[in-house]
C-alpha cells in the first residue's frame, strides 16, 4: 500500500479542517506547518517515507502565505539529493473569495512537486458548471490542476460548502490510487 501524506499550512482554520477531510479519505497522515513556517523532525521523515505528498494551503495575495513558501524554501535540501523523486503529488487551495487567484498558487504547488522530479495529478473532476449547479456541487468551482476551496472570510470551518469538501476528498482519494498504483 501506497503511503499518503498531507503537508499543510492553516491560518485560521479552515485549510486544517480540509486537511482531515482529505486525510481522512486518503488514508493518509497530516503534517502541519506551524505559525513560524516549521515542520517537526517527524514531518520531515514521514515526507520522506511518503510514496505519495499532498500540498494544502491558503491562498493569500494570490499565492501561498509566507508560512507554506518557508516550508518549500526548506524542500531545498530534498532537491539537492532528490529525495522526492518519482513520487506523487497532489495539492489543494482554500481562499475566501470564489476565485481569489487560486490558480496561481496550484500552479507554484504544481512547480514545487516538478522540480522534485515529481508526478503531478490533476484533479480528474468535469466542472459543475450548468445553470442548475450548485456549491453542493462537486467541483463547483471548476479547478482541473488540483482541488479548489472557497471559504467565506466570515463563515467558520464548519461552513466551508459541501461540494467543495467532497471535491476535495475525492481528489485526494485519487491522488492516493495513483501512487497505489504507480508505487504498490
Amino acid at each position: 500500500m501506497a503511503k499518503t501524506v498531507i503537508v499543510y499550512f492553516s491560518g485560521y482554520g479552515h485549510t486544517r479542517r480540509i486537511a482531515e477531510l482529505a486525510a481522512q479519505a486518503a488514508a493518509a497522515d497530516l503534517v502541519e506547518i506551524s505559525a513560524e513556517g516549521e515542520v517537526s523532525e517527524a514531518g520531515w521523515s514521514q515526507l520522506d517515507a511518503a510514496q505519495a505528498i499532498i500540498f494544502g494551503t491558503p491562498t493569500y495575495m494570490a499565492s501561498p502565505p509566507w508560512q507554506f513558501k518557508k516550508f518549500a524554501d526548506a524542500t531545498s535540501k530534498k532537491w539537492f539529493t532528490r529525495a522526492w523523486q518519482d513520487k506523487v503529488f497532489g495539492g489543494f487551495t482554500n481562499s475566501a473569495s470564489l476565485n481569489g487567484d487560486k490558480q496561481v498558487t496550484l500552479i507554484s504547488l504544481q512547480t514545487l512537486a516538478s522540480q522534485h522530479g515529481g508526478i503531478w495529478v490533476s484533479l480528474g473532476l468535469a466542472p459543475a458548471n450548468t445553470k442548475a449547479a450548485t456549491r453542493a456541487d462537486v467541483n463547483n468551482l471548476g479547478g482541473s490542476v488540483g482541488a479548489l476551496v472557497q471559504s467565506p472570510a466570515d463563515a467558520s470551518s464548519d461552513e466551508i460548502p459541501p461540494g467543495d469538501l467532497e471535491t476535495v476528498k475525492l481528489y485526494a482519494a485519487r491522488v492516493a490510487d495513483v501512487a497505489k498504483r504507480l508505487h504498490g
